[in-house]
């Protein structure tokens, strides 16, 4: 389909993500912002930005199209998304937004929209009526040259200084030391071990984080030492788009980890919104059991409390949750989607497999910090390495990842798989794509709300070689749907 006749493909389920050029530009950009503004109708918005090279610049489109709706705009640079999230919840803004396409490829950006104290924007809460009014919007010319003027004023501008635009201003403010302490307020410092730690940024926007971590710890006297990888932001991402979820971007941390004795190794994706563990050993830990790990330890604290999962992998949730008195509640996959559940049921922890983490202290909003701090915490206390923390759930519980096919017509195959396997199931779920629970083996095959791509997950009660066997069974049915 040509971008001209649907110029808003960049908006999705659940945030905006699109080509560079066709799907997502400058102009698109400034209709955003006077949207977002008219939807939501905010006093004052907080804006971040990824490394990538068009970020700046569709930043400052949003900004502009902000500030001609008369909505003043704090600027807080180059910042992870949870940065933005916790702008949110601590400045005094009514919404902020990230501009960012985390794991996309390189041609591509996007953006993340919240409200006040980061509640956040998707499909059904907004999100669907600020594409309808930027649709609206794009009819009237992008005024370049009031950008271009705007942009030289904002580049110069000094930290901590402001201008005035449209008559609101539009000011520049740093809140990393605030976030910084906000991180370590989820663990007790004191309860640290001597650790050498293996960090991939992969050339995101999560380097300046470790280093403020780094000199916070220096300063307390806390014993750990940082492997730093692929540190240093940089648009062109030479060592590859930082998404630690694809095997072939895991070797680097892995062979680091193994080369530095290090205790574990944590890997980044370009927005730091999710984090990647590796064992002592240099074996990545999937996601999956980190979520059973952190609800066990959030259930240890606060007995009979309430932990979200989404739907592609979770019988090790719900056991996690059995055995420590919590209750295990299913929400569809994406971070919008589990955010409102999470507020919905007052959650104390939410997980994904995909490595999103989630915590009712930072407004039931994802962080890729919080994640490797209470981890570091539960290793120290435990004196137990990161492969002997999770041995046991993944021997109870093997998994098959997340695998990702390129399929024509998804549904289709979709419909191919349901078929096989609906005449023996024990149960069906359509909470998020298709789940099929079967005689001791279960999986979720689903579109992905971001990529034009199939992921399927695949578990087992106990037995790894029905967990290789059913998923290798589903890869032939969907290779002969492509």
């Amino acid at each position: 389909m040509a971008a001209t006749e649907d110029p808003l493909r960049c908006f999705k389920a659940y945030d905006i993500r699109g080509k560079l050029g066709e799907e997502l530009n400058e102009h698109i950009a400034w209709c955003i912002g006077r949207a977002y503004a008219q939807v939501v109708q905010p006093k004052t918005v907080a804006l971040g930005a990824d490394v990538r090279a068009t970020s700046e610049s569709l930043k400052l489109a949003l900004a502009l199209g902000l500030s001609d709706e008369g909505v003043a705009v704090i600027d807080l640079g180059m910042t992870g998304t949870e940065e933005v999230y916790f702008a949110a919840q601590y400045l005094a803004v009514d919404g902020a937004i990230e501009v960012t396409a985390s794991h996309n490829p390189i041609d591509y950006n996007g953006m993340k929209l919240v409200r006040h104290n980061a509640r956040p924007i998707s499909g059904d809460t907004g999100l669907a009526d600020i594409k309808v009014l930027t649709a609206q919007l794009l009819a009237q010319p992008f005024p370049q040259q009031a950008y271009q003027q705007f942009c030289q004023r904002a580049t110069s501008l000094a930290q901590q200084d402001s201008l005035m635009c449209n008559g609101v201003p539009y000011r520049k403010q740093c809140i990393l030391p605030a976030y910084i302490a906000h991180m370590l307020s989820y663990i007790d410092v004191n309860k640290l071990k001597p650790m050498t730690l293996v960090v991939n940024a992969g050339n995101g926007a999560a380097g300046h984080v470790i280093d403020a971590i780094e000199a916070a710890f220096k300063l307390q006297q806390v014993p750990l030492r940082f492997i730093k990888l692929h540190h240093q932001p940089d648009a062109t991402f030479p060592n590859g788009i930082p998404n630690p979820l694809l095997s072939q971007n895991r070797a680097a941390t892995a062979e680091a980890v193994i080369k530095h004795k290090a205790d574990f190794g944590i890997a980044w994706d370009g927005d730091f919104d999710r984090c990647f563990l590796f064992d002592q050993r240099g074996n990545f830990i999937e996601g999956y059991y980190i979520v059973g790990l952190l609800a066990a330890a959030f259930l240890q604290k606060f007995p009979g409390q309430k932990i979200i999962h989404d739907p592609r992998l979770f019988w090790n949730t719900l056991a996690v949750a059995q055995q420590h008195g919590g209750v295990a509640i299913m929400s569809k996959t994406g971070h919008a989607f589990i955010k409102e559940r999470m507020r919905l049921e007052d959650a104390v922890y939410g997980g994904e497999m995909s490595a999103h983490h989630y915590f009712r202290d930072f407004a039931y909003c994802d962080s890729g910090m919080i994640p490797w701090l209470l981890v570091a915490e539960l290793m120290s206390v435990t004196a137990k390495p990161l492969s002997v923390l999770v041995q046991d759930m993944i021997t109870a519980f093997p998994s098959s990842g997340e695998l990702n096919f390129q399929i024509a017509k998804p549904q289709e195959a979709i419909d191919l798989v349901r078929a096989r396997y609906l005449p023996g199931a024990v149960s069906v779920d359509y909470t998020d794509g298709l789940s099929i629970e079967m005689a001791g083996w279960r999986f979720n095959i689903r579109s992905s709300n971001t990529e034009n791509v199939l992921r399927l997950n695949v578990e087992s009660k106990g037995d790894v070689l029905i967990m290789e066997q059913k998923t290798a069974e589903i890869i032939s049915i969907l290779t002969e749907a492509e």
